[in-house]
């Protein structure tokens, strides 16, 4: 019973930051992330423990497969470039830095668990990024960049993860010979997802109600991990390509009864995980923290902060370097086609490279660390893993989190919204073609939809470049007549004049009409 309570509890508390986050417009794991810190100095907070072969694929699956369902291919192509080096060379450029900083700081870690150490402090996370820049209004592109970024840094880190682990799992320098089975277990992943992608999605478009519609989807993406893992390919890669192709032949083929709430439980889902991942590391540096003599509290102290400033300084000399290699190119050769790449100029540069926070697959990766070695003794310096870990990602979340607004808005920096151009283009363009899907149909119901959609067409045809407005015609109109229509159905229920079943088949058919009269 009282872990039942403390599960309440700790959900009750991560709602209730997510909302203060919210009112103070920073991101909520900040919030967690210091919910997490206040936990790990309760004595008497439980003490739960998650197996850590588990820890990725119950905390990084269900989040990756989300970031990646909304990845545009399109924005990765266009901006590959910067994206890879980000992805690829800022992620080893941090990892080596790191595992260097913790050799010089302490000599006696073997090379493979401090590249580990590197590899878990590599990647950053774009959800509390775009939590602010979404706020804000940071320039398009930029966005997809750092989103992008995030989304494939964590293939990169957690390979060399995989690799440094494996080698000081083995106590040794065998498992080396591991690098070109991973080397070719990239283009398997790549193959795995696409394939298991177009299978699966066409078995779970055979699921027409949304509580076994949503439970398979969740069954196939930890089934997706755990084949990848068991195949010895990248769980990571399978992910995102698999995700990505469900994303490109699933919504044609899912009504939108099923798609609602599913995007609603997935949302739930990610921010649950967000929040016990942040619950059980703070349980973890507890009793670590405690188990320290006072004399070590400095040196692993230390030890966590040189991490920390390790990782924010190489972003910064990956993003300049990179920065001022492309405006060197484009004085010599002049920018392609007039565009200015964003990553170029000292502002972008600057909001990129104080965009590097981390967040649950850094958490993640240092719970999945094994408890011992091949031969059953300890895994050698797990705890100051764990704990600089935790300082990384809070620190990170604190410093960079709490501030990145300000430093966006100081800079003014604003954006063109070529979002909403495209939807005003491609709004038209829709209704035309429902409008041509009805013209040989003369009856009462098909003059009606014929005023709405035309509507539609002069409004989007009137505003400026084709921006989309606010709100569709009518939408105010339709929102007060649906508040009017529920308050009857409901007194009508109240009074006694109809039942529940009745009155619940009504609010159903208005929430959907109230939907399609949000703000877009």
């Amino acid at each position: 019973m009282a872990t039942f309570e403390w599960i309440i509890a700790l959900l009750l508390a991560a709602a209730l930051l997510a909302v203060l986050a919210r009112r103070m417009g920073i991101p909520y794991p900040t919030l967690l992330a210091l919910g997490g810190a206040c936990l790990a100095l309760l004595p008497q907070s439980p003490n739960w423990t998650l197996e850590p072969e588990l820890a990725l694929a119950l905390f990084v699956a269900p989040v990756l497969l989300d970031a990646a369902y909304d990845t545009s291919t399109r924005d990765l192509r266009a901006n590959w470039l910067p994206i890879a080096g980000l992805a690829i060379c800022a992620v080893c450029l941090t990892t080596l830095a790191v595992a260097v900083t913790a050799r010089l700081l302490l000599p006696e870690m073997p090379w493979a668990i401090a590249i580990a150490l590197g590899a878990i402090l590599a990647p950053p996370d774009a959800a509390a990024v775009s939590a602010v820049m979404r706020q804000v209004g940071l320039p398009h592109r930029l966005l997809k960049i750092i989103e992008g970024e995030s989304l494939l840094n964590d293939a990169t880190a957690l390979l060399i993860y995989r690799l440094a682990i494996g080698t000081a799992v083995a106590q040794g320098l065998s498992d080396l010979s591991l690098a070109p089975a991973l080397a070719l277990g990239v283009v398997g992943s790549v193959l795995a997802g696409w394939a298991l992608g177009r299978l699966l999605s066409w078995v779970i478009g055979l699921f027409e109600d949304a509580p076994t519609a949503i439970i398979v989807q969740f069954a196939t993406t930890f089934g997706v991990w755990i084949l990848a893992e068991r195949m010895g390919l990248s769980a990571i890669l399978t992910i995102v390509v698999y995700a990505i192709v469900i994303a490109r032949t699933s919504p044609i083929r899912t009504p939108a009864r099923l798609r609602v709430p599913a995007y609603a439980v997935w949302e739930t889902v990610v921010f649950v995980l967000n929040a016990f991942a942040f619950v059980l590391i703070g349980m973890q540096i507890g009793p670590i923290w405690r188990r320290l003599d006072p004399s070590e509290h400095a040196a692993y102290g230390v030890f966590a902060l040189a991490a920390l400033a390790t990782v924010v300084a190489i972003r910064f000399v990956w993003v300049a370097g990179y920065g001022g290699a492309i405006r060197l190119k484009m004085a010599l050769r002049g920018s392609p086609a007039g565009r200015r790449p964003e990553v170029s100029s000292a502002r972008n540069a600057l909001v990129m490279s104080w965009s590097g926070m981390r967040g649950i697959v850094t958490l993640a990766a240092a719970f999945a660390i094994p408890e011992t070695l091949r031969d059953g003794s300890p895994f050698p310096h797990r705890d100051l893993i764990l704990l600089t870990a935790f300082v990384v990602v809070l620190g990170t979340l604190v410093i960079q989190g709490l501030t990145l607004k300000p430093l966006i808005r100081a800079l003014r920096m604003s954006d063109d919204d070529p979002v909403g151009h495209e939807i005003g283009r491609a709004r038209a363009e829709a209704y035309r073609a429902a409008l041509a899907a009805i013209d040989a149909d003369h009856s009462l119901e098909a003059d009606v939809l014929r005023k709405e959609y035309s509507g539609l067409i002069e409004q989007a045809d009137r505003h400026p470049h084709g921006l989309a407005p606010g709100e569709l015609p009518g939408d105010p109109l339709r929102r007060r007549a649906i508040r009017a229509a529920r308050q009857r159905a409901y007194d009508m229920r109240r009074r006694g004049e109809i039942g529940d079943d009745a009155y619940h088949a009504l609010e159903e058919e208005f929430d959907w009409a109230e939907l399609s009269a949000e703000r877009n």
